[in-house]
């Protein structure tokens, strides 16, 4: 196990701190592009705050997820435009529809607003990788292009829609993904599974950095992990289980709510309570599910919840769960929801994939291997073993400390920092 970045990808991290100290970003432009909505989507929100503190003026283009939203507002400093359409889950063909049209979206505000305002940098995210091309008159009049790969799309598509590794659309996400690569100045992603992918198939050394999404510490502030009464010292109380997230069938709610029906007599007072926006799945498997277990009075649904009352919700729980089934994406993905646990002193149970274990082992964190039997027996062990529970959570509060977002935002900073400071074509 390692929790220290790849060589290649902190190569620059003993300079971060001595180029951060000098902040050439004051009075610089950035724009930012997403498709997705703000200020819900964390990772976009945390990268736009911190070049907005740092001096720069930000422009941010997304999607407007409510006709009540304004299509131009400003939050926290950031210019935030809003395009009217509304992302919806479905079949490749609607997928590949809206990205379409909104990376001609893309390309028509961020060169109306290049021309007029010209960007220092232009920050990408993906999901879609190539929408890193709407950067393409704002590259050619000067601009640096960063494309932050929040996910790898071919290992996420291969997942969603059960497709194998040589068929055309994927061999075609790969190819994107190259020319996406190829084409930005320099590449972002939160962990050492996708930065290892990604170095490895599509981009030169030295190319993709690692900055990782760790949670904001003004909204999961630190918390000493508090001791949980053995089994018999509470057994009149609740036991709450927690699960927020997506709700989407690789992320195994169905399998934490059969364990959860297998322990219900076995530990007193136990509740399952779930956070997320409501999506098919949940309305056609996990509603059903529910109450075919008899479990409507064990289950809880709060739906989606911002940031600030997430947290408040952890510090109520008694154990969080991360039932993520075993796929191409999962095995190399690093919830953040981990570290929000860790950081209010939560246990939390995860599956045991390489993406997780790049940074924990069984000493610091409570792994399950992916079946309903594997987690409801851990589930009952947390329940019976407070003592060696608060432990581990503190071992993997220690981890979680070295991955600090104020750590995280340095490093962003200081590679912004660093583009800019190299010579470009100025725009009068």
């Amino acid at each position: 196990m390692t929790t220290s970045f790849p060589i290649a990808a902190d190569s620059d991290a003993g300079t971060s701190q001595s180029v951060a100290k000098v902040n050439n970003l004051s009075g610089r432009r950035a724009a930012v592009i997403v498709f997705a909505y703000y200020p819900s989507d964390v990772r976009v929100m945390r990268s736009a705050v911190a070049m907005q503190k740092e001096g720069m003026a930000v422009d941010l283009f997304c999607l407007q997820q409510f006709s009540t939203e304004p299509s131009r507002e400003t939050i926290d400093g950031v210019e935030v435009f809003r395009f009217r359409l509304k992302k919806r889950r479905g079949g490749k063909a609607a997928y590949a529809f809206q990205y379409l049209v909104f990376i001609l979206a893309s390309f028509v505000w961020l060169s109306r607003h290049g021309i007029r305002r010209w960007y220092d940098i232009v920050h990408i995210h993906n999901m879609p990788d190539f929408l890193t091309f709407s950067a393409l008159l704002a590259k050619a009049l000067g601009s640096r292009v960063v494309l932050d790969l929040h996910d790898p799309s071919p290992e996420v598509f291969r997942t969603v829609y059960d497709l194998p590794a040589n068929s055309r659309l994927i061999r075609l996400l790969l190819l994107l993904e190259k020319w996406s690569i190829a084409f930005a100045d320099r590449v972002l992603t939160p962990n050492i599974a996708f930065w290892k992918l990604f170095s490895g198939r599509s981009a030169s050394p030295g190319k993709v950095e690692i900055v990782m999404n760790t949670p904001l510490e003004d909204v999961f502030p630190f918390t000493e992990p508090e001791y949980l009464a053995s089994s018999l010292e509470r057994a009149d109380k609740k036991f709450v289980v927690m699960y927020h997230g997506t709700l989407v069938e690789r992320h195994g709610l169905h399998t934490a709510i059969e364990a959860v029906a297998q322990l219900r007599e076995r530990i007193p007072g136990l509740y399952f309570h779930i956070y997320g926006e409501e999506t098919a799945y949940m309305r056609e498997k996990i509603n059903p599910l529910i109450s075919a277990l008899s479990l409507n009075d064990r289950v809880i649904y709060f739906g989606e919840q911002s940031q600030a009352s997430i947290a408040s919700a952890i510090r109520e729980c008694s154990l969080g769960v991360v039932p993520n089934l075993r796929t191409v994406f999962t095995e190399i993905n690093l919830p953040t929801r981990i570290f929000e646990y860790l950081a209010l002193g939560k246990p939390v149970i995860v599956p045991e994939t390489q993406g997780i274990k790049d940074y924990f082992d069984s000493s610091n964190m409570l792994f399950f291997t992916g079946d309903m039997v594997s987690l409801r027996s851990q589930m009952e062990w947390v329940f019976e073993h407070p003592s060696e529970v608060q432990d581990i959570v503190r071992e993997g509060q220690k981890v979680y400390q070295r991955h600090l977002w104020s750590r995280e935002r340095e490093r962003l900073v200081a590679l912004f920092a660093g583009l800019v400071s190299k010579p470009h074509a100025v725009v009068n």
